[in-house]
């Protein structure tokens, strides 16, 4: 199935983000006004209508996500075209994938990274920071310590809790370098994201493990 340009899916999508956009969000620029200018952007943001920037109101967002996806749930398209059809299905998933990154601040840090023509794939990033890579080990060792402790789930809570201080602080940290385009160290701050991005989903992970022992 040949997936359709997303500024054509937005085009399509139009008169359902201006009816989202009667709720009472606090969103600027929160109706688009014409197809010129959804032509003239091809992002996530412009999909739900909101600036292109760091801050999202999530809850707004929500709000503007749930419209969207009732409006093109395949389900109410059953009796339509196959076209019909296929375009409420490509439709839905544009949607899904927009809202997925922009409410996951990792995401949402290396989608407005690639819109700057930086490239979020951290795959093959090196740091230089020695105290970064000390952290690294430290927390690491943290990790593998809280199964050997006497009170696992106090070890996991503490250590949690350290996790999502540091990563809440990163993204203050992004915030700050995307707004004054250094654009380098805004990559990097990604880099870091990305690793405590993951030590939270092996916490999660850690936390069934317990539960099971």
């Amino acid at each position: 199935m040949r997936a359709l340009n997303l500024k054509t899916l937005m085009l399509r999508m139009s008169v359902v983000v201006e009816k989202a956009s009667t709720c009472d969000l606090e969103f600027a620029d929160s109706t688009i006004q014409s197809d010129k200018a959804l032509n003239t952007s091809n992002n996530f943001f412009e999909i739900f209508s909101i600036p292109v920037a760091w801050d999202v109101d999530i809850e707004g967002l929500k709000v503007r996500y749930r419209a969207l996806q009732k409006e093109f749930h395949p389900d109410r398209y059953a009796a339509s075209s196959d076209a019909q059809k296929r375009l409420a299905v490509q439709t839905a998933a544009v949607i899904n994938q927009a809202f997925d990154t922009l409410t996951s601040p990792l995401s949402r840090a290396q989608y407005l990274l690639e819109r700057k023509g930086i490239s979020a794939d951290q795959e093959s990033y090196v740091t230089t920071d020695g105290v970064f890579l000390m952290q690294q080990i430290e927390l690491r060792e943290a990790l593998g310590g809280v199964t050997r402790s006497d009170k696992p789930w106090l070890a996991l809570e503490r250590l949690r809790s350290t996790v999502e201080s540091t990563y809440q602080n990163l993204q203050n940290e992004f915030q700050q370098f995307y707004s004054a385009e250094t654009l380098d160290s805004a990559f990097n701050t990604v880099a870091k994201m990305q690793f405590f991005n993951k030590l939270l989903h092996e916490l999660e992970q850690l936390e069934y493990e317990l539960e099971d022992l």
